[in-house]
């Protein structure tokens, strides 16, 4: 049987759950679709989701139609869940995207688009919600050909739109779904968009090409195979419109799915990252590339894997040629929505799950141990929101190590770190949303955890030269201590130390000892008692005893030095910054400006490219601890943003009384 993987992606709210479970009713896979606001649809089948109401996970639906296998994976639609996103996305062979007919192009929509371009991937658009009020699917059009890189062709029109879209009409036949007479007024539209497929058809095809110029007539049957190469090569994204909710388009679509999307045995010879290549058929040497990690409380660790070649029976070895070493499958499953079914073999071509091999991870190439082959990861981004997290006991203490262990290897784009200046336990991810359900995650394996605003690691600085000295002596019988020397302290780029005593006035072997000693009082600066960098230290002069000098008095007489020097040098706070950006529609370009003036940002660039505007910025990192639930706000969850560190910048006057107020109380009460 023909087989097809297809990724459903899209911004959230395009409706991507509820088209899944109208493509399985109109197959018949199921008999009843399920809703998501009831927690009752078949991808969203973990607890979470059902509490939230949202896709967080992929999920793996399986339909037949036409005598063609489809496995859909319903990816989610908020950036937050980035890794299932892109995991669902490699592991298909081609891709629907789904618009929304009232919204149209989003930053969802443009980043998934990114996505499949980046690997290639054949796609087909369906314009979903044309039942909704003020759906325009022509104003869709405009957007996805001014927003979307590459070739948008509408291959149906609707019939109606709104509380009248009734039926699709496919452009090169002229038919209409469900069947029904085509209104007059429709007729003039239909010969338009005739014209244009047949434009953007014979554009992928230099014979057709040709033949068009000269004036030779063209069939029906040569556009449409024409029209099926494009597609399968990824040269042309033909546009439909449905409604999920009505059930209006989605037969077409799913006749469309089976003649435009290849399948995988089309997809061609996979490359490894050393330039070796398997071919997609069940007799070449087995490999497979696990696309995400689940943990199940029933079943435990399930490893989602997309076969690329070859088979994989029970009981074969296989080697993970990512992490290393060999293991050994005993089961073999196909999933579809919760269940599992146990088969006994994957061929070529499909999605299947291995359980209880604790040693395999998101990304993991696997291969025939005679014949490895390695894959590229699965190019995830870097997490762009942090939270503190504090166990609410000791039990929950002791736990939560091994919690977050597991969490982490189930999501690769959660961090966890601690802070070596706050001495906080950092957890970071895709945004509050992600954060949000990774402490909800927690406590499902029982560490409850508190989550707070990170403390932000502020550093002191010097911004004028100026030299003290520090001796250190005393005498309490017997050896005494004895330690003495001039520094000069300069503003600089990072910490330099150097001698310039002449004379032998201090030996050369106490030297560490006086760097060791400034070093020390560099962690606790005058103004706060945050450390202190990007001064420049010179040893210029002191003395020594014969007898009574030490490595420890010299310690204690550069750390002398240094803080009698310090409150001469006009010290000054420091704050970290991020490199911001963020997409967003353009509408919204005022709304973000305006906020980021008030977060005390310095803006570096706006870039407009269609209807999606992209700012950067720098921006302190304490004007951006609410800044993933205050974009969502500003942009009805229609923008997305990233962050990177960026260097320490100067605090303001104004705030700086402020920050050492506040960490003079916070040192108090410690």
């Amino acid at each position: 049987m023909p087989v097809r993987i297809v990724s459903l992606a899209a911004h959230s709210g395009a409706g991507k759950t509820t088209l899944s479970e109208a493509l399985l009713l109109r197959s018949g896979a199921i008999s009843r679709a399920g809703r998501v606001e009831d927690g009752t649809a078949r991808s969203d089948h973990t607890d979470i989701e059902k509490a939230h109401g949202f896709s967080v996970t992929t999920g793996v639906l399986r339909l037949t139609h036409c005598g063609t296998d489809i496995t859909l994976l319903d990816t989610p639609g908020y950036a937050d869940f980035v890794r299932e996103i892109r995991g669902g996305i490699r592991a298909a062979d081609t891709a629907v995207i789904l618009v929304s007919a009232v919204s149209g192009v989003e930053v969802g929509t443009e980043r998934v688009w990114a996505t499949a371009d980046r690997f290639g991937m054949p796609r087909l658009i369906a314009v979903n919600q044309m039942d909704r009020e003020r759906a325009d699917y022509h104003a869709v059009l405009a957007d996805l050909r001014a927003s979307l890189s590459g070739p948008v062709a509408p291959a149906f029109l609707p019939l109606g739109e709104g509380a009248d879209f009734r039926g699709v009409i496919d452009v090169l036949t002229g038919e209409v779904s469900p069947p029904q007479d085509l209104p007059p007024s429709d007729r003039a539209a239909l010969g338009s968009a005739q014209a244009a497929l047949t434009d953007a058809i014979v554009e992928t095809d230099d014979d057709l090409m040709n033949r068009f110029l000269d004036g030779s007539p063209i069939s029906t049957d040569e556009l449409h195979a024409a029209f099926t190469r494009a597609v399968h090569a990824g040269t042309l994204y033909p546009v439909i419109p449905v409604s999920a909710h009505s059930g209006v388009g989605v037969d077409a679509l799913l006749d469309l799915m089976v003649t435009g999307l290849r399948s995988a045995r089309e997809r061609g010879p996979v490359s490894g990252v050393d330039g070796q290549t398997r071919d997609p058929t069940p007799d070449a040497p087995f490999s497979a590339r696990v696309w995400r990690v689940s943990l199940d409380p029933f079943v435990g660790k399930q490893a989602f894997i997309r076969v690329w070649s070859g088979t994989l029976r029970p009981g074969d070895t296989i080697r993970n040629t990512t992490q290393g070493g060999d293991l050994r499958a005993a089961h073999l499953y196909l999933p579809n929505g919760r269940d599992l079914t146990e088969v006994g073999e994957l061929p070529a071509g499909s999605i299947g799950v291995l359980t209880k091999l604790p040693d395999l991870h998101a990304g993991d190439t696997l291969a025939d141990p005679t014949d490895p082959i390695l894959y590229d990861p699965l190019w995830l981004p870097d997490p762009a929101h942090t939270v503190a997290i504090h166990p609410a006991g000791r039990a929950d203490e002791d736990r939560l190590g091994p919690a977050l262990t597991r969490l982490t290897d189930e999501d690769p784009t959660l961090h966890y770190a601690r802070d070596p200046q706050t001495g906080e336990g950092l957890l970071s991810g895709m945004g509050d949303l992600h954060l949000g359900i990774a402490t909800e995650r927690l406590a499902a394996l029982g560490v409850n955890v508190t989550a707070t605003t990170p403390r932000v690691p502020y550093r002191e600085t010097i911004h004028a030269p100026a030299q003290a000295q520090g001796k250190h002596k005393k005498q309490s019988g017997g050896h005494g201590q004895y330690g003495d020397c001039h520094l000069r302290i300069e503003p600089g780029d990072g910490f330099s130390f150097r001698s310039a005593v002449v004379g032998g006035a201090i030996p050369g072997k106490y030297l560490p000892s006086i760097e060791k000693g400034v070093q020390d009082a560099m962690q606790r600066g005058p103004l706060a008692g945050y450390p202190l960098q990007d001064l420049h230290v010179t040893v210029l002069d002191g003395s020594y005893h014969d007898v009574d000098s030490s490595d420890l008095a010299f310690r204690a007489a550069g750390a002398l030095a240094l803080r009698g020097a310090l409150e001469h040098a006009r010290p000054g706070l420091l704050e970290p910054t991020r490199h911001l950006k963020v997409r967003a529609p353009a509408r919204f370009t005022g709304d973000l400006l305006g906020d980021l003036q008030t977060r005390r940002a310095r803006v570096q660039g706006i870039d407009t490219t269609g209807t999606v505007t992209t700012i950067t910025a720098l921006v302190p990192q304490a004007e951006l601890h609410d800044y993933s639930a205050a974009l969502r706000s500003l942009t009805g969850d229609r923008a997305a943003f990233s962050v990177t560190a960026g260097p320490y910048q100067p605090v303001p006057d104004h705030l700086t009384r402020k920050i050492i107020d506040a960490r003079q109380e916070e040192l108090t009460q410690a």
